[in-house]
């Protein structure tokens, strides 16, 4: 059996390159392991006509101990690697393996950025998860409906891509499309925005201009963060939804706008118009259908997809990938901002790093969970678990099972109080399993020297009478 078999490839073998090549028209095998030195063709010769032939396999070259810098030269023309006669069986399985690995993670991006393209082609928006589904399911029913929308969910969820998806997936794509973001627009010019101005209306109107619904007549109207419009300026959209007309300021005269009315918030509506501070009245004429957008942290199927989408748009063309390491890091990680946190991660990891593949070095700090300088929370506390649960020697004891468990699952435990018990408890085991080695207990759990210190002294984990010093 060859090593090839033993790993459970399917192997084949040719007595030259020219037998190869001539293999290659009819099979294509996804690693070719080849000789520098062949007779007829060299490996450097052979390499480009397989790049050519195969683009996505990966081939490593076997070389002697006197033309390393030939395999060099070779890795530059596109080997993966390179290995020196005479080796050891161990040494080329892990070569194999690791080729093997590579292959498999680029084509599962190639079908990610496939699936991607297929769901962008189809609805605009990235995913296949349940949740997501369910909101494009809505979406489907109201394209063709004047009827109006209140897009609720947190921040980053994607509320403008799915006004555009209701807008543009229906019978009014060819119409306008405004989107007004009502937290952004100086309060006392956001009334000449929306409904217009004649000309004198007020120092600077120099000419007529008409205002935002009367650009989207015929279309939809994206009102975003709708909750941050003044009292009186609700009562003002309030007329215009129900009468249909604007009036510019500045003019006495109303102009017939028709408009569907799309509007966004992450904010509680209802909690709001029951204390005040939103109009009960407009609540309800905004509120006939309402979509509530699911975080990133309920839908996180869809994360290895939308990753490759932005790394498409970031990086286009490059086919960068990510690492299994940095894909599980993503995976662990809340998203608190959603997608759009994703997206900058994205934008920062194509920017910063330095290879084709994205490592978990190359995330930010805050989703690579690394230990805060602040009072206990469970990302400081995941790590040292996370590293005390792989040792039987240091596992919890059946009192913190449960709030392990919590806490590598990325739940927090029952409160405060319980989660620096979990620390406590947790800095004190590896301190008793290195004999109180304050270097080596840093190293397993992960956090700095004086951030460990700071805890020692905290807890009172090390000053009893026959504790190690040893630092």
């Amino acid at each position: 059996m060859t090593v090839g078999a033993s790993l459970g490839f399917d192997c084949r073998e040719a007595e030259s390159a020219e037998a190869a090549l001539a293999f290659l028209e009819t099979d294509a095998p996804e690693l070719v392991l080849a000789d520098l030195m062949m007779p007829n063709m060299s490996g450097l010769e052979f390499l480009p006509r397989i790049k050519q032939m195969l683009p996505r396999s990966e081939t490593a070259i076997m070389t002697g101990h006197g033309s390393i810098e030939t395999a060099v030269q070779a890795m530059r023309l596109g080997a993966y690697d390179y290995i020196t006669k005479p080796f050891r069986i161990e040494e080329l399985k892990l070569l194999l393996q690791r080729m093997e690995e590579k292959v498999r993670l680029v084509a599962e991006n190639q079908f990610l950025r496939d699936r991607v393209n297929t769901e962008m082609e189809l609805n605009g928006i990235v995913g296949s998860s349940s949740k997501i589904q369910d909101v494009m399911r809505m979406v489907a029913r109201l394209k063709d409906t004047r009827t109006p929308v209140l897009i609720a969910g947190e921040s980053g969820t994607g509320k403008e891509l799915v006004a555009r998806a209701i807008h543009y997936r229906g019978s009014y794509a060819k119409r306008p499309f405004v989107a007004v973001d009502c937290g952004s627009l100086v309060p006392t010019l956001i009334e000449s925005e929306l409904f217009g101005y004649e000309k004198g209306a007020f120092t600077g109107a120099n000419r007529s201009k008409d205002g935002l619904f009367q650009t989207a007549n015929g279309g939809t109207i994206f009102l975003d963060e709708i909750g941050e419009l003044s009292m009186e300026l609700q009562a003002k959209l309030l007329r215009v939804l129900q009468e249909k007309e604007v009036r510019p300021v500045g003019s006495n005269q109303k102009f017939k706008v028709d408009v569907r009315v799309i509007a966004a918030t992450n904010r509680d509506l209802e909690a709001a118009y029951k204390e005040g501070m939103f109009r009960k009245d407009l609540y309800f004429r905004l509120n006939v259908v309402t979509l509530h957008l699911p975080t990133l942290r309920d839908r996180k199927s869809d994360i290895p997809p939308l990753v490759h989408f932005f790394l498409d748009k970031f990086a286009p063309g490059k086919m960068i990938t990510l690492s299994a390491a940095a894909m599980r890091c993503m995976l662990d990680y809340d998203w608190p901002g959603n997608v759009r946190e994703l997206e900058n991660c994205i934008e920062r990891a194509v920017a910063l790093g330095s290879e084709d593949t994205i490592e978990l070095h190359d995330l930010p700090p805050a989703v690579r969970w690394e230990q805060a300088d602040s009072s206990p929370a469970v990302r400081n506390v995941s790590g040292p678990a996370a590293l005390v649960a792989s040792s039987p020697s240091a596992a919890p004891s059946s009192a913190h099972e449960d709030e392990f468990a919590s806490v590598l699952s990325g739940k927090p435990p029952a409160s405060a109080t319980d989660l620096e018990e979990l620390e406590r408890t947790t800095i004190q085991r590896v301190f008793q399993q290195v004999n109180g080695d304050k270097s080596r207990a840093r190293k397993m759990l992960g956090i700095s020297r004086a951030t460990l210190y700071r805890k020692l002294k905290r807890y009172n984990i090390g000053v009893t009478k026959g504790a190690s010093a040893a630092s």
